[in-house]
């Protein structure tokens, strides 16, 4: 079975190992790079959203676990924002967007997603920490949830750069709180729509094998406080060059 496989389709599972390191290094758990990729090597977008939840979840589980263990984490920010991103991303998720539509706002997520990467110091804290108001948070987990729901993303590439700016978390703690908030919104936006699964790729079982190793390996130098500056801008030009492409611009 393995050998059926094309080296394209090897190549498309190699990248996302590589997305899947690099975005746990920092808590998330990659969608937005398996979506990027999933663009640029031509998937049909109906297998996008399934596959990219999919991934998350597994990435997401690893993830939030060995950050937990980490010490990295607090429970008191993290449940207000998934008592309303998991209803609305299970919302989202079981709307089903024509593709001419689904397209172009993968696009946009795309983008946005770049400029996190490319522009981290817009994100730094215009405040001291302060404690995050429960409401407020609750207001933030629905709005990024039911826009995870609808993409295929985990909504980490909106959290982080929020709990940052807002002054709600520090950058390291940061990481298990998204990590936590993407499995649960993950696995709401999947659960929304089962159907979609029959749309899942026959190449899934290779995806996930080297996004499990990506994510052990991404975990591991996020908790050793690795950096990958260079490398994380890098990808973000991948994410623009992904995202002008769903949005139809070449």
């Amino acid at each position: 079975m393995i050998a059926a496989f094309s080296l394209e389709t090897w190549l498309l599972a190699v990248l996302m190992g590589f997305g899947a390191a690099l975005y746990t290094s920092v808590g998330h758990a990659g969608a937005s790079a398996y979506l990027a990729l999933m663009a640029l090597f031509g998937l049909p977008a109906q297998v996008m959203r399934p596959t990219a939840l999919s991934l998350n979840i597994l990435a997401g589980s690893v993830a939030a676990y060995r950050y937990m263990r980490a010490g990295l984490f607090s429970g008191r920010t993290l449940w207000p924002l998934l008592l309303g991103a998991a209803p609305m991303a299970f919302m989202g998720g079981a709307i089903q967007l024509p593709g001419h539509f689904y397209r172009p706002l993968v696009g946009i997520v795309l983008l946005a997603a770049a400029v996190r990467l490319l522009w981290p110091g817009a994100f730094k804290p215009w405040r001291d920490a302060t404690p995050m108001p429960i409401a407020l948070g609750i207001l933030a987990g629905a709005s990024i949830g039911f826009l995870s729901g609808l993409t295929g993303t985990g909504g980490g590439i909106f959290l982080s750069p929020l709990l940052l700016f807002m002054g709600w978390s520090d950058a390291r703690t940061a990481s298990g709180i998204a990590a936590a908030f993407i499995l649960v919104n993950s696995i709401a936006g999947l659960s929304g729509n089962l159907a979609s699964v029959q749309s899942l790729p026959a190449e899934l079982p290779l995806f996930a094998a080297f996004v499990l190793i990506g994510t052990f390996v991404g975990t591991h130098l996020g908790i050793k406080r690795f950096a990958a500056d260079a490398i994380l801008k890098a990808l973000g030009v991948v994410l623009i060059v992904a995202g002008l492409k769903m949005l139809g611009l070449f």
